[in-house]
């Protein structure tokens, strides 16, 4: 005769089990917490250290005296100038790259458009009475400005260059540019630009989507 076997499962012991898997579900949840705030922190950090940093750019207008406003976006993966104005919330009308360019009597020049257009070479030649401007090369933007690409602002370069301002700033309020590191933009008025750096305006650009190579 085969006996029959009765298992009797204590409720303490059950209740032992649903504590211990309840903890676990906490102390789970708890490192997920703790994991987001330390990344969070993390992100702060950079973002402030950046903060506390200043440019050349920004030490040149206060020691001018001139209002500005910094942005920074050091922590996100922009690059070109169309991702910038993005990250920024901004109209990319309002945010301009800096682009420079060597005539053909081996004079450089510095052209500042907005970014979401192109520099019309024809036209930037004609603004400087040049026969033909081209690029200035990537290898050589660091030794002739102090500038790196992505980086490359109006203000502050090694020398004064000639200085053409594309004629779609006229009408803007403010307008942004490079403060002179990867990361960093600088908001300040045309007017108050002028007190800075000589330029003139003229239309120079042609509609387009292609990044040029200092921003």
């Amino acid at each position: 005769m085969t006996g029959l076997f009765r298992f009797r499962i204590m409720p303490e012991f059950v209740k032992q089990e649903s504590n211990a898997a309840n903890e676990d579900t906490a102390n789970s949840k708890q490192n997920t917490v703790n994991r987001m705030q330390q990344t969070e922190h993390s992100k702060l950090g950079r973002r402030e250290a950046v903060m506390e940093e200043k440019t050349n750019v920004m030490r040149i207008l206060e020691q001018k005296r001139l209002p500005y406003q910094p942005h920074f976006y050091g922590d996100t993966a922009a690059v070109g100038g169309t991702e910038v104005a993005r990250v920024l919330g901004e109209d990319p009308a309002r945010v301009f790259k800096t682009l420079v360019t060597e005539g053909k009597s081996g004079q450089h020049y510095v052209f500042v458009i907005p970014v979401e257009t192109e520099l019309d070479l024809k036209k930037a030649a004609k603004a400087v009475g040049e026969k033909s401007v081209s690029m200035l090369k990537a290898k050589e933007l660091l030794p002739l400005t102090g500038y790196i690409h992505g980086g490359c602002s109006p203000i502050g370069m090694k020398k004064f260059f000639p200085t053409v301002m594309d004629c779609h700033v006229k009408g803007l309020e403010t307008f942004f540019f490079s403060g002179g590191k990867v990361g960093v933009q600088v908001e300040m008025s045309p007017e108050d630009l002028k007190k800075v750096i000589v330029y003139q305006t003229a239309d120079v650009t042609t509609k387009g989507w292609r990044e040029n190579e200092n921003v």
